[in-house]
């Protein structure tokens, strides 16, 4: 018989920081990265960033482990001069990983999303697909 699917709550001091991340001031590109605590069944805080490039974002992500959840504030160049600076969710699910492994990150996913109001989410299924070119295009769809 399957174990029943474990889905992660978010930790409370990350929900504060996620909110007070969407209503930022700052003009540069930024980024929380999140993680799995497995022993405490928590989407945790793992490391913050400041003006980082999505070609640097890239070189901080774990290449094979499912555990990775970015929000990332873009400073996004509209072709017509306006400037804006989405929200975007990415997180990303290398292939190879156990299917376990796999229907947790995804329920946990979920909930991550729903909580932090995420509206911008992409998926990457290697770690090398993170560049600026791979998000100016996802980014188009919503400009």
């Amino acid at each position: 018989m399957s174990e029943s699917l474990v889905v992660c709550d978010v930790a409370e001091d990350l929900v504060e920081k996620l909110r007070k991340f969407r209503f930022r001031k700052e003009t540069n590109n930024a980024a929380i990265i999140m993680k799995i605590d497995k022993d405490k069944s928590l989407v945790v805080l793992d490391e913050e960033l400041e003006g980082i490039s999505p070609d640097e974002l890239k070189d901080e992500l774990p290449e094979r482990q499912p555990r990775t959840f970015i929000v990332y504030s873009y400073k996004y160049q509209h072709d017509d001069g306006r400037v804006s600076y989405p929200l975007c969710f990415i997180f990303s699910s290398p292939v190879g990983c156990k299917p376990e492994q796999q229907m947790m990150y995804a329920g946990s996913k979920n909930k991550l999303v729903q909580t932090a109001e995420l509206t911008k989410v992409f998926e990457i299924r290697n770690t090398e697909d993170l560049t600026e070119e791979w998000l100016r295009e996802k980014l188009g769809f919503f400009h």
